[in-house]
């Protein structure tokens, strides 16, 4: 990480003295630190939410049953990780949130499954395999329900608003398969055995398959109404679950929220130094100068040129790729309901902001040795760009 801290201001800082931009990258240097504190502040509202949920779950014993369940999977994944621990159920609620597009949800849960991980950290500061790999499967995050893309091209009067969610299940079902891959090759050393006599049954990981493709064809189905009911259904469930199991829910609420403050502001700091690269590379034009001939030379292989452009920027900036995302639909050489629509809707909706995601993550920890987590992160981002471009040639052109 300390490479690319350098890396980007510097070469921000070479594009912007060639092209005499160098009042514009001065400005939005400061820009962006300034931005990182009100989103960092931001956040504290959803991770409260969200914390305090969760520990109401943790509580009432939902994680350590759904670990339970889904065992059989997650110890083949995470052998490092004992089989009864915390961080397996943290990690089965943020993949559950990424299943269904709630990426607000999804970062909290994150954060927690990442504390748990960094407990069995023999080296602080220097991210495990587990790690790694749980990072790696977030940069890809499998989405059956893209709810902003979705919202969006609602909103700007798309004939078929929810016609990227098959592309993007496609995608992301391919650059996570590719993030875990890369992960396992650029670990090195040995793998870790996985625990015998301590799984659940095969038919609860069967049962939980079978759940899964039924909520995955209704969602494909009904998604742009069922996305509506996600959040509200999800507080109210996991609070009388919690009274189901007697547990004190609003004591339990609020210690839950009350760390989900403090890792908010502890983020800042990460979010302060990721940001302002980002934001130097983007203000000093060194990114369209290296995308714009990449994209021509894509485009003669299938893949157009605002496609690259939408890709590089996710893994970059939320934001700054929906702006993207929104300026390009409501072009109207573009439209939501074209094939560069669809693809631009389907590449936002199945990729990750891996630079971010890494300094959040990572940053809560305090992991500063990042080892092969930004590779396995930019190499699920490619994966998923191909994947997307194929999925939306074969079901949308």
């Amino acid at each position: 990480m300390n490479w690319v801290l350098f890396l980007l201001p510097a070469a921000a800082l070479v594009v912007a003295a060639w092209t005499g931009g160098m009042e514009t990258l001065s400005t939005a240097t400061l820009a962006a630190a300034e931005g990182a504190v009100p989103l960092a502040l931001g956040l504290v509202g959803v991770m409260a939410l969200f914390l305090g949920l969760m520990k109401v779950a943790e509580k009432g014993g939902l994680l350590d049953a759904t670990a339970r369940v889904l065992s059989p999977l997650l110890l083949r994944l995470f052998p490092e990780v004992p089989p009864d621990h915390p961080a397996m159920g943290a990690m089965v609620m943020n993949v559950a949130a990424n299943l269904l597009g709630l990426g607000n949800a999804a970062t909290p849960f994150g954060i927690r499954a990442m504390e748990h991980l960094e407990s069995l950290n023999p080296v602080k500061g220097t991210a495990t395999n587990a790690q790694v790999l749980f990072l790696a499967i977030n940069t890809a995050s499998v989405t059956i329900l893209p709810t902003s893309v979705i919202a969006l091209r609602s909103g700007l009067g798309s004939a078929n608003p929810a016609a990227v969610v098959a592309p993007t299940l496609i995608a992301t079902l391919v650059s996570t398969g590719v993030a875990i891959l890369s992960a396992r090759l650029l670990q090195g050393g040995r793998s870790v055995p996985v625990a015998v006599g301590t799984s659940a049954p095969l038919w609860g990981l069967a049962a939980t398959g079978l759940g899964l493709a039924g909520l995955i064809a209704a969602l494909v189905a009904w998604g742009q109404t069922i996305g509506h009911w996600i959040i509200p259904s999800l507080v109210v469930a996991l609070l009388g679950f919690g009274l189901w199991r007697r547990v004190a829910i609003y004591e339990a609420f609020v210690e839950g929220a009350r760390e989900g403050f403090a890792v908010a502001v502890r983020i800042i700091p990460y979010l302060v130094a990721i940001l302002v690269a980002v934001g130097m590379v983007r203000a000093s034009g060194a990114l369209a100068l290296v995308l714009e001939p990449l994209g021509r030379v894509t485009q003669l292989v299938g893949v157009p040129a605002e496609a690259v452009m939408m890709a590089a920027m996710r893994s970059l900036s939320g934001s700054g790729s929906f702006g993207l995302l929104a300026e390009q639909m409501k072009n109207a050489a573009i439209g939501p309901d074209s094939f560069s629509g669809v693809l631009l809707g389907t590449i936002y909706g199945s990729s990750e902001t891996t630079f971010y995601v890494i300094a959040v993550y990572f940053g809560a920890v305090g992991i500063r040795r990042i080892r092969h987590a930004l590779a396995c992160g930019l190499i699920a981002d490619a994966a998923g760009l191909v994947a997307a471009v194929i999925a939306c040639r074969v079901l949308i052109a």
